[in-house]
Order: structure tokens, then C-alpha cells, then sequence
């Protein structure tokens, strides 16, 4: 497979990066972080996606969707991540998409994320960091289930329509089965969402099940098989969230090196600086690296190959030193206007920050590659 767009692909990029540059740039982030917004998000923006058909890129045309695939929706999450737009789109139309798909819970939820009317959240990880422990229990009451934990970093938890909860059925904490999701109503009783601003102005909820009653027909899936759906919602959203990230690293090299072009000293433009030069070159050529693992992830996941599931992991642990790389020397080579709030060099590493620790860090995804590999 080609590492580089068709021409269907590149007249979508042009397309979301036209849209998302007008409608949500950095300075759409900026007026929400200062007016206090609690939210985490526009929802008329959220609207004007679905306008656009980007809120249903993963749902098929039967469904009411455009049925294009991961490299279609890394592309539209790329323009997202370069102009750090606060956005659903990962939560909702990437990850909760791949793990509705196919099951009976798609018919009811898929109508609303294409009109752009339905905001879904995970309820997958309990602790610190994203590991592979869930310890909420979801137990048997009549026809149903109670459900009863807690869950974090739950990513527009406060404000979504829909929870796509990982519950405990069966077996202990740590065990990779006796797994099973739950599409759970916001407005379920019992259930308790507690927002907190993250470090880049984006907002998550810990989310508190106290004996919450779901029916049979919310769990996806099917009872204690959970970890099917659970696989291609975290193979989704991990995809998506380094393509996003790429796009978080390329915006801050993108305004780095236009500022390595304007900024003077010594009467000289910095970038002039053969050093600052050397550092440049080194950035571009990492990015361009994780470029081509995010693409080779997104169509491995398309062609619904086996070997997906370690390119993913390859793509998340690049990205996220690629761009880590990206957001550093930006602030670096700013100097001491990088550290200030007035100039947005600063909100790209706040983001970075954040989508680093999205479904795994570098570290944890540098250990699973490890791992299938027999180390």
C-alpha cells in the first residue's frame, strides 16, 4: 500500500483544512478557555461537522453515513489537531462509531452522530493511566444490569448523550475476559459526572455508577464478550488520536518555522542560524516518520489485517515523541515569548500533553510492541 493520499483523500484534506482553519481555529480554543466555557466544546460547531459529513466519515451510506475509512477520518482529525479545535469528533465519530458497528445498538445511536444532534463519551479507564484493569461491575437485575464503580478521564463525560461504558461481568479485576460494554444514557439514573479542566482547556468528568439500571438491548455485543468491540474502539481511537496528534505536531512546526523566518537578532533572521536550521531538518524528518506509521495504521485497520493491531501501537508510541519533539522546540526556539500565554505556541504542547496520554502513552505502547514480539 501506497504511503501517500489518493486524489479522492487529498480533496477531503483540503476540504476539513479549509473548514476547520475558518470555523475553529486556535483562537476558537482561546475564547472558550477565557470565557470560562464548561462545555469543553461548540455544539453549533458540532452541527456544521455533521453539515460538512464529517460526523458520519465511519457510518456506511446505509446508515445515512459517507462509508470512507481510518485514513478518511485521520484526515479530517489531522486538520483538527493543527488547529487544536475542541471537537467530539474522536470520542464520537471515530472511536464509539467502530465499536457500535455491526451491532444492534448502531441502529439507534448511528442516526443521531451523522445529523450531529448525539456527543458520545468512553468510560474505559478507572485509574492514573490508561492500563488494562476494569473494575466496575456491571451485575445482573432481572432483565438487566446494575451498574455499579467509577470511571475518569472521560472525555466530554459531562455533556455527552451516550456513555460507552467497560464493565466487569465476570472474573477478576485484571482478567482480559469477562468483559462487557454498555451503551449507557447520560441521563440514566444513579449516575454522577463530576467535570475538571484539563491542562489544555479541554474538559473530562470522573464519573460515578452508583447501582446505575441499564436493559439487556444497552449491552454491545453480547455478555462477557465485550472485549471484541472494546479491541476496535481502542484500535480506532488510538489511530485517531495519533493522527490528530500528528497534526498537533505539524501546526507547532508549522508556526516555529514561520517565525524562524521573520524573527531578527544579531540583525540576521534566526533562521539563518545554521544550528537552528540542523534542528528544523531533524523535526521535519521526524514527523514525516510518524506521518507514514499513522498511514500505515490507518489502512492495515481498512483492510482489516491482523497486523493492524501492532502497527496501531507502532503509530500511537511514534507520534507521540514525534510530536513532544515538536511542541519543545517550538517553545524553545520561540524563546521567552514561547512561555507566554498571549503567544499559541503553548496551548500545541498543552494538546500534545493531553493526547499523549489518550488510549496509552508512548511508554505503554512501546511495551506492547515489545510484548508481541516476545519480549
Amino acid at each position: 500500500m501506497p504511503l501517500f493520499l489518493n486524489d479522492e483523500q487529498t480533496m477531503l484534506r483540503d476540504t476539513a483544512r479549509d473548514f476547520v482553519s475558518e470555523h475553529a481555529p486556535v483562537a476558537h480554543l482561546r475564547r472558550l478557555r477565557d470565557n470560562d466555557d464548561a462545555t469543553g466544546f461548540d455544539r453549533s460547531l458540532w452541527k456544521q461537522f455533521a453539515e460538512m459529513g464529517f460526523t458520519g466519515i465511519l457510518i456506511g451510506a446505509d446508515a445515512g453515513g459517507l462509508g470512507l475509512g481510518h485514513v478518511e477520518a485521520g484526515v479530517v482529525l489531522e486538520e483538527i489537531g493543527r488547529n487544536l479545535s475542541p471537537s467530539p469528533f474522536l470520542t464520537t465519530a471515530v472511536a464509539a462509531v467502530a465499536a457500535l458497528d455491526g451491532t444492534a445498538q448502531a441502529e439507534r445511536w448511528f442516526p443521531g452522530i451523522v445529523s450531529g444532534e448525539t456527543v458520545a463519551a468512553l468510560a474505559i479507564d478507572e485509574g492514573p493511566k490508561h492500563r488494562d484493569r476494569i473494575a466496575l461491575r456491571a451485575e445482573r437485575s432481572g432483565n438487566g444490569f446494575r451498574l455499579s464503580g467509577a470511571k475518569q478521564f472521560v472525555t466530554h463525560g459531562h455533556v455527552a448523550d451516550l456513555l460507552i461504558v467497560a464493565a466487569r461481568t465476570s472474573g477478576s479485576d485484571d482478567e482480559t475476559e469477562g468483559v462487557t460494554l454498555f451503551a449507557v444514557p447520560a441521563d440514566a439514573a444513579g449516575l454522577t459526572a463530576t467535570p475538571e479542566r484539563l491542562a489544555d482547556s479541554s474538559m473530562a468528568a470522573r464519573l460515578t455508577f452508583k447501582g446505575v439500571s441499564v436493559d439487556g438491548d444497552a449491552v454491545i455485543g453480547a455478555v462477557d464478550a465485550g472485549r471484541a468491540p472494546l479491541d476496535r474502539l481502542l484500535r480506532a481511537g488510538r489511530t485517531g488520536a495519533s493522527a490528530e496528534l500528528l497534526g498537533v505536531g505539524g501546526g507547532a512546526m508549522d508556526m516555529t518555522v514561520a517565525y524562524l523566518k521573520q524573527r531578527k537578532q544579531f540583525g540576521a533572521l534566526i533562521g539563518s542560524f545554521q544550528a537552528l536550521q540542523h534542528r528544523a531538518a531533524h523535526l521535519y524528518a521526524e514527523l514525516e516518520v510518524a506521518r507514514a506509521a499513522v498511514l500505515k495504521a490507518q489502512q492495515l485497520l481498512d483492510a482489516g489485517e491482523a497486523a493492524a493491531e501492532q502497527a496501531v501501537s507502532v503509530a500511537k508510541a511514534m507520534t507521540g515523541l514525534a510530536t513532544t519533539l515538536s511542541v519543545q522546540e517550538g517553545v524553545q526556539m520561540h524563546g521567552g515569548i514561547g512561555m507566554t500565554d498571549e503567544y499559541d505556541i503553548g496551548f500545541f504542547m498543552k494538546r500534545a500533553r493531553v493526547l499523549a496520554e489518550m488510549f496509552g502513552d508512548t511508554n505503554f505502547h512501546a511495551d506492547r510492541v515489545a510484548r508481541g514480539r516476545g519480549y
